[in-house]
Protein backbone atom coordinates (compact mmCIF):
# COMPACT_ATOMS: atom_id res chain seq x y z
CA UNK A 1 0.00 0.00 0.00
CA UNK A 2 1.21 3.28 -1.28
CA UNK A 3 1.18 5.88 2.13
CA UNK A 4 0.12 9.33 1.56
CA UNK A 5 -2.41 9.03 -0.97
CA UNK A 6 -4.08 11.31 0.42
CA UNK A 7 -3.39 13.70 3.04
CA UNK A 8 -5.27 16.54 4.70
CA UNK A 9 -3.41 18.67 7.11
CA UNK A 10 -4.83 21.21 9.25
CA UNK A 11 -7.51 21.83 6.99
CA UNK A 12 -10.57 24.83 8.09
CA UNK A 13 -13.71 25.53 6.11
CA UNK A 14 -15.74 28.48 6.81
CA UNK A 15 -19.55 29.53 4.78
CA UNK A 16 -20.28 33.22 4.96
CA UNK A 17 -23.47 33.26 7.27
CA UNK A 18 -24.88 37.40 7.37
CA UNK A 19 -21.73 39.01 9.33
CA UNK A 20 -20.39 35.69 10.94
CA UNK A 21 -18.76 32.92 9.40
CA UNK A 22 -20.41 29.26 9.78
CA UNK A 23 -17.37 26.66 10.44
CA UNK A 24 -18.08 23.01 8.74
CA UNK A 25 -14.45 22.06 9.66
CA UNK A 26 -12.27 22.55 12.31
CA UNK A 27 -8.60 21.53 12.07
CA UNK A 28 -8.68 18.38 10.50
CA UNK A 29 -5.32 16.25 9.80
CA UNK A 30 -6.23 13.12 7.80
CA UNK A 31 -3.99 10.51 5.76
CA UNK A 32 -5.25 8.05 3.26
CA UNK A 33 -3.13 5.22 1.80
CA UNK A 34 -4.03 3.55 -1.25
CA UNK A 35 -6.34 1.03 -1.40
CA UNK A 36 -8.43 1.73 1.24
CA UNK A 37 -12.04 1.28 1.68
CA UNK A 38 -13.27 3.69 4.68
CA UNK A 39 -16.40 5.69 5.58
CA UNK A 40 -16.30 9.14 6.40
CA UNK A 41 -20.03 8.85 8.98
CA UNK A 42 -21.36 11.27 11.34
CA UNK A 43 -24.71 12.77 12.20
CA UNK A 44 -25.93 15.29 9.32
CA UNK A 45 -24.30 18.38 9.26
CA UNK A 46 -21.26 16.88 10.92
CA UNK A 47 -18.94 18.41 7.76
CA UNK A 48 -18.98 14.65 6.34
CA UNK A 49 -19.98 16.02 2.31
CA UNK A 50 -17.67 18.94 2.91
CA UNK A 51 -14.90 17.30 3.19
CA UNK A 52 -15.84 14.60 0.54
CA UNK A 53 -15.90 17.76 -1.80
CA UNK A 54 -12.49 19.11 -0.65
CA UNK A 55 -10.61 15.36 -1.56
CA UNK A 56 -12.09 15.84 -4.64
CA UNK A 57 -11.38 19.07 -5.48
CA UNK A 58 -15.40 20.19 -5.84
CA UNK A 59 -14.85 22.63 -3.08
CA UNK A 60 -11.78 24.18 -1.42
CA UNK A 61 -10.60 24.30 1.86
CA UNK A 62 -10.72 28.05 4.06
CA UNK A 63 -7.16 27.05 5.93
CA UNK A 64 -4.57 24.23 5.64
CA UNK A 65 -3.37 21.58 2.95
CA UNK A 66 -5.03 19.22 0.64
CA UNK A 67 -2.99 16.81 -1.37
CA UNK A 68 -4.80 14.43 -3.12
CA UNK A 69 -2.48 11.41 -5.65
CA UNK A 70 0.54 13.55 -5.53
CA UNK A 71 -1.41 16.98 -6.32
CA UNK A 72 -1.42 20.17 -3.90
CA UNK A 73 -5.30 20.90 -4.61
CA UNK A 74 -5.15 24.99 -3.67
CA UNK A 75 -2.42 25.06 -6.57
CA UNK A 76 -4.42 23.65 -9.43
CA UNK A 77 -6.06 25.90 -11.94
CA UNK A 78 -9.91 25.23 -12.78
CA UNK A 79 -8.76 23.19 -15.85
CA UNK A 80 -6.16 21.56 -13.83
CA UNK A 81 -8.25 20.05 -11.36
CA UNK A 82 -11.23 19.32 -14.18
CA UNK A 83 -8.06 17.08 -15.46
CA UNK A 84 -7.22 15.56 -12.67
CA UNK A 85 -11.03 14.22 -11.71
CA UNK A 86 -11.74 13.24 -15.03
CA UNK A 87 -8.53 10.87 -15.42
CA UNK A 88 -8.90 9.74 -11.42
CA UNK A 89 -11.83 10.39 -9.35
CA UNK A 90 -14.86 8.83 -9.97
CA UNK A 91 -18.00 10.46 -8.17
CA UNK A 92 -20.95 9.35 -6.56
CA UNK A 93 -23.49 11.53 -5.52
CA UNK A 94 -26.55 11.79 -3.30
CA UNK A 95 -28.81 12.69 -6.23
CA UNK A 96 -28.14 10.95 -9.38
CA UNK A 97 -27.10 14.17 -11.60
CA UNK A 98 -27.53 11.86 -14.90
CA UNK A 99 -28.45 13.16 -18.24
CA UNK A 100 -32.28 12.87 -18.57
CA UNK A 101 -31.89 12.87 -22.67
CA UNK A 102 -29.17 10.60 -22.63
CA UNK A 103 -29.63 6.39 -22.22
CA UNK A 104 -28.23 4.36 -19.90
CA UNK A 105 -25.49 3.21 -21.78
CA UNK A 106 -24.91 6.95 -23.25
CA UNK A 107 -24.39 8.18 -19.49
CA UNK A 108 -22.55 5.65 -18.49
CA UNK A 109 -19.79 6.19 -21.52
CA UNK A 110 -19.67 10.06 -20.61
CA UNK A 111 -16.60 10.03 -19.16
CA UNK A 112 -14.89 7.86 -21.47
CA UNK A 113 -15.66 10.46 -24.09
CA UNK A 114 -13.91 12.69 -22.07
CA UNK A 115 -11.33 10.94 -21.86
CA UNK A 116 -10.92 10.19 -25.38
CA UNK A 117 -10.95 6.18 -25.51
CA UNK A 118 -11.47 4.29 -28.52
CA UNK A 119 -15.25 3.12 -29.45
CA UNK A 120 -14.61 -0.74 -29.00
CA UNK A 121 -12.98 -0.10 -25.70
CA UNK A 122 -15.88 2.54 -24.75
CA UNK A 123 -18.46 -0.78 -25.11
CA UNK A 124 -16.56 -2.90 -23.31
CA UNK A 125 -16.02 -0.73 -20.86
CA UNK A 126 -19.59 0.18 -19.98
CA UNK A 127 -21.01 -3.37 -20.68
CA UNK A 128 -18.69 -4.46 -17.67
CA UNK A 129 -19.61 -1.65 -15.77
CA UNK A 130 -23.37 -2.27 -15.88
CA UNK A 131 -23.25 -6.08 -15.63
CA UNK A 132 -21.19 -5.40 -12.24
CA UNK A 133 -23.99 -3.22 -11.34
CA UNK A 134 -26.80 -5.55 -12.88
CA UNK A 135 -28.26 -3.12 -15.18
CA UNK A 136 -27.82 -4.63 -18.88
CA UNK A 137 -31.49 -5.36 -19.57
CA UNK A 138 -31.75 -1.59 -18.94
CA UNK A 139 -29.04 -0.78 -21.68
CA UNK A 140 -31.24 1.78 -24.24
CA UNK A 141 -33.51 3.35 -21.23
CA UNK A 142 -33.35 6.49 -20.02
CA UNK A 143 -33.32 7.99 -16.51
CA UNK A 144 -36.93 8.62 -16.93
CA UNK A 145 -37.87 4.82 -18.03
CA UNK A 146 -36.14 3.50 -14.81
CA UNK A 147 -36.23 3.68 -10.91
CA UNK A 148 -34.68 5.67 -8.67
CA UNK A 149 -33.09 2.74 -7.01
CA UNK A 150 -31.87 1.78 -10.60
CA UNK A 151 -30.83 5.77 -11.24
CA UNK A 152 -28.25 5.60 -8.41
CA UNK A 153 -27.07 2.18 -9.91
CA UNK A 154 -26.33 3.69 -13.19
CA UNK A 155 -24.21 6.42 -11.49
CA UNK A 156 -22.41 3.95 -10.02
CA UNK A 157 -21.90 2.41 -12.90
CA UNK A 158 -20.69 5.60 -14.64
CA UNK A 159 -18.17 6.63 -11.15
CA UNK A 160 -16.51 3.15 -11.64
CA UNK A 161 -16.58 2.61 -15.57
CA UNK A 162 -12.89 4.31 -16.38
CA UNK A 163 -11.57 1.99 -12.98
CA UNK A 164 -10.53 5.73 -11.28
CA UNK A 165 -7.67 5.33 -9.09
CA UNK A 166 -10.35 7.12 -6.68
CA UNK A 167 -14.44 7.29 -5.91
CA UNK A 168 -15.65 9.62 -3.68
CA UNK A 169 -19.50 8.29 -2.53
CA UNK A 170 -21.58 10.37 -0.96
CA UNK A 171 -24.66 8.51 0.36
CA UNK A 172 -24.25 5.86 -2.21
CA UNK A 173 -27.04 4.07 -0.82
CA UNK A 174 -29.92 5.87 -0.18
CA UNK A 175 -32.03 5.41 -2.58
CA UNK A 176 -31.46 1.71 -2.55
CA UNK A 177 -33.59 -0.99 -0.90
CA UNK A 178 -31.50 -3.64 1.50
CA UNK A 179 -31.35 -6.00 -1.20
CA UNK A 180 -29.48 -3.63 -3.76
CA UNK A 181 -27.79 -1.63 -1.19
CA UNK A 182 -25.65 -5.17 -0.38
CA UNK A 183 -25.15 -6.28 -3.78
CA UNK A 184 -23.74 -3.08 -4.72
CA UNK A 185 -21.64 -2.98 -1.74
CA UNK A 186 -20.56 -6.38 -2.43
CA UNK A 187 -19.33 -5.23 -6.01
CA UNK A 188 -17.94 -1.79 -5.06
CA UNK A 189 -15.82 -4.20 -2.40
CA UNK A 190 -14.82 -6.71 -4.95
CA UNK A 191 -13.72 -3.59 -7.53
CA UNK A 192 -11.35 -2.61 -4.51
CA UNK A 193 -9.73 -5.65 -3.89
CA UNK A 194 -9.51 -6.45 -7.64
CA UNK A 195 -8.06 -2.95 -9.16
CA UNK A 196 -6.65 -1.27 -5.77
CA UNK A 197 -9.28 1.36 -6.45
CA UNK A 198 -9.93 3.61 -3.05
CA UNK A 199 -13.41 4.24 -2.12
CA UNK A 200 -13.65 6.83 0.31
CA UNK A 201 -17.76 7.12 1.61
CA UNK A 202 -19.47 9.73 2.98
CA UNK A 203 -22.21 8.25 4.76
CA UNK A 204 -24.67 7.45 7.78
CA UNK A 205 -25.59 4.46 6.58
CA UNK A 206 -25.19 1.27 8.88
CA UNK A 207 -25.01 -1.14 5.71
CA UNK A 208 -22.40 0.76 4.41
CA UNK A 209 -20.42 0.80 7.86
CA UNK A 210 -20.89 -2.96 8.00
CA UNK A 211 -18.56 -3.47 4.65
CA UNK A 212 -16.04 -0.82 5.74
CA UNK A 213 -12.26 -1.25 7.08
CA UNK A 214 -12.15 2.16 8.06
CA UNK A 215 -14.26 4.38 10.24
CA UNK A 216 -13.59 8.09 10.72
CA UNK A 217 -16.42 10.03 12.73
CA UNK A 218 -16.72 13.56 12.57
CA UNK A 219 -18.84 15.39 15.42
CA UNK A 220 -19.18 19.15 15.17
CA UNK A 221 -16.85 19.46 12.14
CA UNK A 222 -13.96 17.71 13.74
CA UNK A 223 -12.43 14.22 14.02
CA UNK A 224 -14.08 12.78 17.06
CA UNK A 225 -12.55 9.21 16.36
CA UNK A 226 -11.02 7.00 13.64
CA UNK A 227 -10.58 3.21 13.96
CA UNK A 228 -10.07 0.41 11.80
CA UNK A 229 -12.99 -1.82 11.74
CA UNK A 230 -14.41 -5.36 10.47
CA UNK A 231 -10.89 -6.75 10.53
CA UNK A 232 -9.14 -3.68 8.38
Amino acid sequence: MKENFIEIKHVKKEYPMGTNKFVALKDIDLNFSEGEFTGIVGPSGSGKTTLLNIIGSLDSQSEGEVIVLGYEVADLSSSKSARMRSENIGFIFQTYNLLPVYTVFENVEFPLLLLRINKNERIKLVTEALKWVGLLDKIKSRPSQISGGECQRVAIARAIVKKPKLVLADEPTANLDADNSHNILKTMKKINEETGTTFIFATHDAKVIKYLKRKITLLDGSVAKDELVNGG
